[in-house]
């Protein structure tokens, strides 16, 4: 019999809006929100807490959060900070384990199987890794622990902030069977809508059908949602994982019926894909659009060039250019996403130097 993997998820929590609570004590126990402007199209990059309470919250508006708070704080981003922090945060992770997965600045997979101390416990090694960054930093972390990446992405964000949460080995099927669908990470908005017309709205739900039928539904995803139904992701922690493109999406309830609401809506997923662009410092020359219309069909237009992507501007050129190549103002749209990818090497050769340092 294999062993059994130990898998921790770190997540920062509500990493930059608290690295400018930390460095700005104005902003402590106020709602802040990091990106966009009261008085602009721009959308939250992250928001704090306080403005989570007011249902605030990252790829937002900024003029619809600013409606949920008046009073609501918007700080201009400063991402050299956020990745000098995160590389700070990342040391700490291989003290531990050369077993690193970087996901973002704020999140990281590591594989604790075998570590650097010998220790036996996971959870041990999270509660070690969570006071760490605290003593550290002066910011907070939840940690998800157990058996495999799809259960330990799952646990970190059930006890947020500040909280860990373990997933034994001989509770994950009990637990993934009583998880409501939407919690599943991978199941977005409108896939578990789908799911809840096909009568799935619990893992439980989900183990009932086989692989072909989810595969016949759900294309070659289903395959993930068969196994995920019974706890099972066989995927490793990758150290020197080589991110391939850079991209932001967004579904819509309604639906987007004419072609004024499609262009403001895809504006918004232009500014968070420009946020994210900047916090990778990466830069790719081939734009794609992908839009999926009411009736779940989903189409993608691409455009290479030989300049790299790098300004908003350009981003909403050639959006718009492949935006004219679709179906906008005849089908109503469901979902809107942009991807920049044929990256430059800078972003690839910094994820590969990071397995090599240690």
């Amino acid at each position: 019999m294999t062993a059994l993997r130990k898998i921790i998820h770190i997540d920062m929590d509500a990493f930059y809006a608290s690295v400018e609570q930390r460095d700005h004590p104005q902003y402590r126990g106020r709602p802040i929100v990091v990106g966009g402007s009261p008085t602009s199209r721009g959308a939250v990059a992250a928001a704090s807490y306080e403005a989570r309470r007011y249902s605030i919250h990252s790829a937002m508006p900024s003029r619809t959060a600013r409606q949920k708070c008046p009073h609501l704080i918007f700080v201009q981003p400063r991402f050299e900070v956020y990745r000098a922090v995160s590389e700070q945060i990342r040391q700490i992770f291989y003290r531990y384990t050369d077993w690193v997965e970087p996901l973002a600045l704020d999140e990281a997979y590591l594989d604790v199987t075998e570590n650097k101390f010998c220790m036996a416990s996971a959870t041990l090694i999270a509660q070690e890794i969570k006071h760490c960054i605290y003593e550290e930093t002066h910011l907070t972390a939840s940690a998800g622990v157990s058996i495999n990446k799809f259960l330990a992405k799952i646990a970190s964000g059930l006890d947020k902030p500040n909280g860990l949460f373990l997933i034994p080995p001989d509770q994950a099927e009990a637990f993934i069977e009583q998880l409501p669908i939407e919690q599943f990470y991978g199941v977005g908005q409108v896939t578990a809508a789908k799911m809840h017309s096909l009568g799935i709205r619990t893992g439980a739900d989900l183990k009932q059908w086989t692989e072909a039928d989810l595969v016949e539904r759900f294309g070659k995803v289903g395959r993930f949602y068969y196994s995920i139904a019974r706890a099972q992701d066989d995927r490793p922690v990758q150290p020197n994982r080589i991110r391939k493109s850079i991209g932001a999406e967004n579904s819509y309830d309604p639906d987007l019926s004419d072609r004024t609401t499609v262009l403001s809506a895809l504006e918004e997923v232009a500014n968070v894909l420009k946020q994210r662009i900047d916090s990778k410092r990466s830069y790719g020359r081939t734009l794609t659009l992908k839009v999926k219309y009411a009736d779940y069909q989903q189409i993608t237009r691409s455009k290479t060039i030989a300049q790299p992507i790098d300004s908003l501007d350009l981003i909403w050129q050639l959006a718009t250019e492949l935006l004219s190549l679709t179906e906008i103002g005849q089908k109503q749209v469901r979902l809107l996403g942009l991807a920049v990818s044929n990256l430059n090497e800078p972003e690839a050769t910094e994820y590969v130097q990071l397995s090599l340092t240690f």
